[in-house]
């Protein structure tokens, strides 16, 4: 385990300079299947696999959500153990930012303003970053992010091409519950009647999903068909339901390519999200 930008960046380069591949997986911790998931698909790709435990401070503009945030440090370096990963980069908020909040930030241009970034005014430039210090601290990599993030992981793609980082972004799919819940670190703050109502997000996307399948290609009627299923659930409240274009992530009102469903929604103090591809008919 390492605690430092310098002590992670030798190991690496070390790694490096012996030939080896480096898979990078970075997360907040409080570890679930969806970690396991990207961790074993570093494992697979990859000779070496480093993962990263960090509460970005930056992302959350809430800073009671901030303090909710599950950690558990001890049981996430047991699951990295057990998953085989090689490197675990666990840095306190003094290792990564050192000088206090930093002056310069990454920008994460007009997408980071949408959607995830309406509902949360300068997350994705938290998000970018803490990525790119990430990767400054791991050197050239794959790194390996999920697909339930899917505004981030476009944020972070944009990144990489726009800035010219020698990193292979790479995307590992969502991982659910029998019911369909989408795993997050966030799920285990849910009481068991928020837990219970939870799965209305899939819902709401399968819904979408099968007026895609059947040929509708009008945006808003796949959006309304969301919001009914969100709305008709007494313990949830919607925060957005959007179709937007694949590539651009820009709601669309008529789909004529691939298309993405995501979903927000609250329970209680619970903020989950959720995302689905639209099949093509």
């Amino acid at each position: 385990m390492t605690r430092t930008v310098d002590a992670t960046f030798r190991a690496c380069e070390g790694a490096r300079a012996e030939g080896r591949t480096i898979g990078l997986v970075p997360t907040m911790g409080a570890f679930h299947g969806g970690h396991r998931s990207l961790m074993r698909l570093a494992r697979a790709e990859c000779d070496l696999v480093a993962v990263s435990i960090f509460v970005n401070p930056l992302q959350f503009g809430d800073p009671g959500d901030l303090e909710r945030y599950p950690r558990d440090e001890a049981t996430d370096l047991k699951i990295a153990e057990a998953e085989r990963a090689d490197l675990c980069f666990v840095p306190g908020v003094e290792d990564m930012y050192p000088n206090g909040e930093p002056e310069v930030t990454v920008d994460p241009g007009p997408l980071g303003g949408r959607l995830e970034g309406a509902a949360r005014p300068g997350h994705f430039r938290g998000v970018a970053t803490v990525v790119a210090k990430l990767l400054g601290a791991v050197g050239p990599c794959a790194a390996y992010f999920g697909e339930k993030d899917a505004q981030q992981l476009a944020v972070i793609r944009a990144m990489v091409r726009d800035l010219s980082m020698p990193v292979d972004v790479r995307c590992g799919p969502v991982v659910r519950d029998p019911d369909g819940l989408a795993l997050s670190s966030r799920n285990r703050l849910l009481t068991a009647e928020q837990r219970e109502a939870a799965p209305c997000l899939f819902l709401a996307l399968s819904s979408a999903a099968e007026l895609a399948r059947g040929g509708e290609r009008d945006a808003n009627v796949l959006v309304a068909a969301m919001a009914r299923e969100i709305g008709a659930t007494p313990r949830a409240r919607i925060d957005y339901v959007a179709v937007v274009d694949e590539a651009t992530f820009e709601e669309v009102g008529t789909i004529a390519g691939p298309a993405r469903a995501l979903v927000a929604a609250r329970f209680g103090e619970v903020r989950l999200i959720d995302t689905l591809l639209l099949p093509t008919p």
